[in-house]
């Protein structure tokens, strides 16, 4: 027995189904989740020594690769100060000074706990500047887990076909509308039949919990023209995307702007921490300046801080990443491609940046709907085939790969290969 199988098995005494987060259970790929110990660079390594090429990078925020020296660094140093405060810090203003330099439309930032946090306080501060309860959010599309988030979510949820969740109330499920990502019409009708009830239309810009899913062109721009002639305010959650698709994220990679952003660990070089920011009107609604209260003892954690402002710091100064990192993407795909069209079976790969998935699908993949139409237990065998041979993949196919720029091109070649080999046992 594996000691990634001894440690489940132990875990499940312990912890509800054996993992702190539902996906890491690997119940929509089958078998018994693998372990880590720990990771460097390109590679994660597991309770037993075996190194795997990562796919994952932490769920996006590890651009530049696992135990990136400059990060491991600051964190011993600022460790050394004491790690945690409850008290403001001048750490906190550079950070909110940093991340106003990098992205496009944020004249104010409030740091939070995660990324969960950040956006149910972003639709909490949007309800209360326009005084209205109601919020759009697309099929598919995953903002954390407050309750109304969960209605019709990706992700975690898609990937244990959980569409009613049992806890959220029903007021909260008829405060929360859906749309079907993609579907310009059926937003349009929403917001018709919702008129001046609608305070924020929340999304990912480039969907990462249903796959990768990119937005069709013209469907952002149309749902910035609808919040502005209706008075809605416009969320992008940007907790995958945010530093990862440009320098100022997808506000910037697209040229949308958004009235609210919200962000995850990638502000924290992969520590838990989160934010949200905006416009200066918008964001004077929160506490202590206005009435909508958020608050917490860890927002603005020194550790966290000082992480994610290295991180970002070097992002800032070395904006050849960006393209760097686009290279490798654009090399893995067309590796891919090729290994795929040589199998002869209907596949789709979806990409942008350094987001990438493949979907075991004859027809095109723009929504939650055509996402859960492919065909997902042959993803489960296509995962499995590349973990025995040292790629580690999103044990979902509900879940967008990310790239690190640690990655080499023998890690791609490595990967290809693999690929083909494991495509040769399906």
């Amino acid at each position: 027995m594996s000691t990634s199988a001894t440690l489940f098995s132990r875990a499940q005494q312990s912890i509800p189904g054996g993992v702190n987060s539902p996906v890491r259970a690997f119940k929509s790929v089958g078998g018994t989740p693998v372990f880590m110990e720990k990771a460097k660079g390109a590679y994660l390594y597991d309770a037993d020594g075996k190194q795997y090429i990562d796919y994952i990078a932490s769920w996006g925020p590890m651009i530049l690769g696992h135990a990136f020296e400059p990060v491991v660094e600051a964190i011993r140093e600022y460790a050394g100060y004491g790690t945690s405060f409850g008290a403001p810090t001048e750490l906190e203003i550079k950070m909110a000074e940093l991340i106003k330099s990098m992205t496009p439309n944020v004249d104010l930032i409030r740091m939070v706990s995660s990324g969960t946090e950040a956006c149910m306080s972003a639709v909490r501060l949007a309800r209360g500047y326009t005084s209205r309860n109601k919020i759009v959010k697309f099929e598919g599309c995953y903002h954390g887990h407050a309750d109304s988030f969960l209605v019709k979510a990706g992700s975690g949820l898609a990937t244990f076909d959980i569409q009613t969740v049992p806890g959220v109330t029903a007021g909260v499920s008829n405060d929360t509308l859906t749309c079907a990502y993609n579907d310009l019409v059926g937003l349009q009708e929403l917001v018709a039949t919702n008129k001046g009830q609608i305070a924020a239309i929340i999304i990912e810009p480039v969907a990462g919990n249903m796959g990768c899913i990119l937005p069709q062109p013209g469907f952002l721009e149309s749902i910035r023209k609808i919040c502005d002639a209706e008075g809605i305010v416009f969320i992008f959650d940007e907790v995958m995307t945010g530093f990862r698709l440009a320098p100022g994220g997808a506000q910037e990679r697209l040229g949308i702007d958004a009235d609210l952003v919200t962000y995850g660990k990638v502000i924290g070089a992969g520590m838990p921490v989160g934010a949200f920011g905006g416009k200066k009107e918008i964001m004077d609604m929160i506490a202590p300046v206005g009435k909508v209260y958020q608050a917490g003892t860890l927002s603005g954690n020194p550790i966290a801080m000082i992480a994610g402002y290295t991180l970002l710091t070097e992002l800032q100064h070395n904006s050849s990443i960006y393209q760097e990192l686009e290279d490798k993407t654009q090399y893995l795909k067309n590796g891919l491609d090729a290994a795929l069209k040589n199998w002869g079976k209907p596949y789709v790969i979806n990409q942008l940046g350094s987001m990438i998935s493949v979907h075991f699908s004859g027809h095109a993949v723009t929504d939650f709907a055509t996402a859960a139409a492919a065909n997902n237990q042959l993803f489960s065998q296509f995962f499995h085939a590349l973990l025995d041979r040292g790629v580690y993949l999103p044990p979902s196919a509900f879940e967008s790969w990310f790239l690190n720029n640690a990655l080499t091109k023998e890690d791609l070649d490595q990967t290809i290969a693999a690929v083909k080999e494991s495509l040769e046992t399906l």
